[in-house]
Parts: structure tokens; sequence; C-alpha cells
């Protein structure tokens, strides 16, 4: 026998999980929560007032998570150590952030303490917007080649944007830092004493695509200061997923409790290596992570451009295929807004007393209306519009309203304005060539079963279930497999370790036929909106206390 770890660095925390390599079973885990959490509002060493949309983290509160998940979830197991052959991680993405040559995070120098772009940039840092969309204008005038292959625009919360919002903001950090390197490929630095840049993050969120990143000429050409950024600053020869990035440390051996030399893997997305887990790897079979924001990952045989996407990138789901992406910025997030900002309290009462929490109440009674009862269109862009939009400036709304409109009823409108994202991206992938034939789902909210009756009702499709609670970090898992040679590639992996429960929700047609209509008006609301239809959105996103002051 012999066993893996895989880690999984999440939002809040990470987990560890022991793997069989012979059939996937999970013999222990353990969870980790970050000391410093998500930084959202105040810099938590000096208690300074960060500016709306920033999110960032303490890369020391992941090295601590190695340092307590790993031997507690090896302990949990009820293996020995020396038993473990070989460990692999994935991350949130994208969450880059500055080091020097050594890998030493900027934040952990005294004299950057204090300096908020010194830490790391949280996947859901929104503060790069401006930087983003001249990223987008140039290369749309300048024709540059690698931007269909994002759907037509780059993301504020990818790489670049947030690199040339650290040389605008505080160009003294930009020129110290050596290297702007994704945290998932910083663990692995740490683990193994050697830097690699792994294919998903540099294809995804660093746009790198045929083996170039963006050309000094046209980084020139946003600002002279940036001109050598992919250059200098990150590197071009990425590892493929799988792969081995090097051996265990003597010093990351004293942190896990694992042997040193064992092998340990090229990192990974969170979403992405989810996918092995739920055996969602042939062309055509999407997996949507579903949790705080929905991330669709599907692979191809073949390369297509489609609107909205958050890329295509040559073996950036599984050596061998193209791998696709798009993604909702807020889902999970949206349910909870509304449960902590908009729930009468009487329904907090009734949920107490039958012993649910509030989001277990408020749907088991949406789960008890019928499509369309209660007469509401909800767009769900509270975070922002990933795909097919690409707009982190755009905002929720909920059109129907009357004052007979009661708490499940948004609750569930909601929920179904999720669905139609995700329909809306189903139908963007279809149109260019790219269609989805079969559906899996993992994370947090598959434990929902109103949610996951819906998004099967909208999408009129059949929906498998991961087997494991763990997707990610069962996923790393395998990814560490192949690395120590334990299967030749992550197919073979998946196909012993992973697994999911076939057709665990299969559409109504009834409800289907009534959200084929309810679905035309999300669109209309969509296109009007999300396409220069409206301007209202941006302009009320825009607004600040001082302005109005102003008049």
């Amino acid at each position: 026998m012999s066993y893996v770890v895989g880690v999984d660095f999440g939002t809040l925390s990470a987990r560890a999980v022991v793997v069989r390599t012979s059939d996937g079973a999970e013999l222990g885990s353990a969870v980790h929560e970050y000391a410093h959490a998500v930084m959202e509002t105040a810099l938590a060493s000096s208690g300074a007032e960060l500016p709306p949309q920033w999110a960032l983290q303490d890369p020391a509160d992941y090295v601590k998570a190695l340092q307590e998940a790993v031997p507690a979830a090896v302990s949990a197991a009820g293996i020995r150590p020396d038993e473990v052959v070989g460990i692999a991680t994935d991350f949130t993405a994208s969450t880059p952030l500055p080091v020097l040559a050594d890998g030493t995070p900027l934040c952990a120098l005294p004299e950057y303490a204090e300096r908020p772009h010194a830490y790391a940039k949280l996947w859901k840092h929104h503060a790069a917007g401006r930087q983003a969309d001249r990223i987008n204008s140039l290369a749309a005038e300048r024709g540059e080649p690698w931007l269909a292959r994002y759907g037509g625009r780059i993301s504020s919360e990818w790489e670049f944007a947030k690199a040339l919002q650290v040389l605008e903001e505080d160009p003294e950090i930009y020129e110290r830092m050596d290297r702007w390197v994704e945290a998932a490929d910083w663990i692995v630095w740490q683990l193994c004493g050697r830097e690699t840049r792994n294919a998903c993050t540099a294809g995804y969120k660093g746009i790198l695509q045929d083996g170039r990143y963006p050309s000094a000429d046209y980084l020139r050409a946003l600002d002279e200061r940036f001109a050598d950024f992919a250059e200098t600053k990150l590197s071009p020869d990425p590892a493929p997923l799988g792969g081995r990035a090097g051996d265990l440390t003597p010093e990351a051996a004293a942190w896990t409790g694992l042997p040193a030399g064992i092998a340990v893997a090229v990192g990974n997305v969170d979403a992405h290596v989810t996918a092995p887990a739920a055996q969602a790897i042939e062309p055509g079979r999407m997996l949507i992570v579903m949790g705080t924001s929905n991330c669709h990952v599907v692979n191809g045989d073949t390369l297509a451009e489609v609107p909205g996407m958050c890329g295509v990138v040559d073996g950036g789901v599984v050596p061998g295929l193209w791998g696709y992406e798009a993604g909702q910025s807020g889902v999970g997030d949206i349910f909870a807004w509304f449960t902590d900002n908009a729930v009468p309290p009487r329904y907090h009462d009734e949920a107490l007393a039958r012993g649910l929490d509030l989001h277990s109440y408020l749907s088991a009674l949406a789960g008890e209306q019928e499509p369309g009862a209660h007469g509401l269109v909800a767009l769900d862009w509270h975070n922002g519009n990933r795909s097919v939009l690409v707009d982190h400036e755009l905002s929720g709304l909920i059109v129907g309203m009357t004052l007979a409109t009661r708490a499940e009823d948004v609750y569930r409108a909601l929920i179904e304005a999720t669905a139609f994202g995700t329909r809306t991206i189903l139908d963007a992938f279809a149109d260019a060539g790219v269609p989805v034939t079969d559906l899996c789902v993992a994370g947090g909210l598959v434990k929902n079963r109103v949610v996951m009756q819906i998004y099967a009702d909208v999408t009129r499709m059949r929906l498998n279930v991961i087997a494991s609670d763990q997707g990610p970090a069962v996923g790393s898992a395998m990814h560490a497999a192949v690395a120590a040679g334990l299967h030749p590639d992550i197919q073979s992996a998946a196909a012993a370790m992973g697994g999911a429960r076939r057709d665990a929700y299969v559409p109504d047609a009834a409800a289907a036929d009534v959200y084929d209509i309810l679905y035309e008006h999300y669109r209309r609301l969509h296109d009007h909106f999300g396409r220069g239809g409206d301007d209202v959105m941006h302009a009320l996103r825009r607004i600040r206390p001082r302005e109005l002051a102003h008049g």
C-alpha cells in the first residue's frame, strides 16, 4: 500500500487529505483556518483601511496550514508518515504575490509589512479593474492575437492587471520584487525549493499562449516601466500538470512530518484539479465547481474561440487536450449576502425552532414553490460578471417585487439567476462549436438538493455529482500519485482513484418548460444591461459619497 497527500488551499482555510493510490480511498483529513482570513477592509499588520474591492492574504498562513493540517491528516489516517510517497497542492487563482529571488514574500520584510501591495492579492481582489480595461482596450486596438483565447477580455482578477496595479500605485514594491508568482506555484516552491510555473495558471491567468507572453512592445505601450514584466518577473517555461516539481526539502519535511525526498507535484488550480477527481476529463464532459463562485471546466479535442470564456489552454486541465474555463464570480456568496442582510427576524427564529440553519430553512421553503410562482427574475451580478460579459462593474438586479414578495421568493429567484448564468455559459460554448454533453458538479453547494434540482431543470441536463466531498484535495492527491510514478498519467489516476454518482439529478420536464420562458426574460435583462444597453449599473457602482455631497 502507498499513500499520497493532497492539500487544497481555499479562500479561508486549507484542507489536507490522505488518499490511497490504488483506489482513491480517503483515509484521513484535517482543516486549518487562516489566521488572517481575507483582508478586505483593513490591513492586519497596521489596521490601515483598504480601498473598496480589495482582497489580500498573508502567505504566512499558507505555510502554517502545511505545518498544522498535513500532520493532523496523516495522524487521522492512521498510517506511518514514511508510507506517504508524494504530496500535491492546489490553490485559488489568480492569487499572485510579489517575492524576492529566493521566494521570500515582500510582506515578510519588516520595511514592507505595512504596504498593502506587498501581500498576496486573492482571486476576488477586483481593484485592478481600471488596469484590466486598459489591457483589453489596447489589445483590441492592436489586434493582439491572444485576446480571442480569453473570450475577448482579460479579467481584473488575473496576473497582468494586478501587477500593473502594483506598478502604478506602489512602484517601489514593483521594482523591489524579483518575481511575480501565483500562490499555487509559490507553495510548491516552499515545498521543494525550486521555482516552477504550472501550465494551468500560466495559461489561464498569466496570458501564456503558444509558449509566449504578450510582447514587450505591447507591454511598453501600456506603461514604459512594464515593458520587461513578462521577461523578468514571470517564467516562460510552464511545467505540465502531474509533473514532478522536485523533492520535498528537509525544511518542508519538518513542517509536514513527511519524509524528505518524496515527490512534490507541480501546482494546480482548485477547480481544474477537481476534474479528474470527478472523472470529468473526457471532451464535452463539463465540471462545475459550485461554491462561493462557480467555475466551469471542460476539455475539447480542438481549439475554438468562445466569447466571454476565461480562457482556453493546451493542457490546461489534462495534458493532450484543450482545456476551456468559464465562471461566475458570485453564487454561494450571493445566497450568503441575502441571508446575512435581507432576511426578517422571524425566519431566523423559525429556522432555529426547526433545528435548521437559515440556508437550509429558506431552501426548504423555496423548494415547495412551483417554478415561476414567485413572479421574479434576477440577475446574478452581485459580484460582477465573469462569464460571458467579463465585467466586474456590473451589479445585481431583481425584477418583479411587490409588497407580497417574501424572503423565500427572493432566495429562490437568486438560485434561479445563478442557474440561468450557467445556462448562458453553456449556450456560449455550444454556439462556438464546443458543445457540452455531460454535466458533473462538485463543491459545497452540491449538498443543497433544491439548488441542484433547479440547475438540472434550468439546463435541461442530468447532473452527475462527484463522489468525494473533498474534490480539490483528492484531485491534488491524484496528481501526487502521478508525480510519484504510481500512475502513468492523470487519466489513469482518475480511472482508478476518482468517481461520481451518475444521474444524481434528472430534469423535470414541466419545470424545464417554465424555465425556458423565464430564461428568455433573464436573457433580455442580461443583454440589455450587460452589453451597453443601459449604463445605469456602471454609474451606480462608481458613485461615491463624496461625489454625492458635491452634487
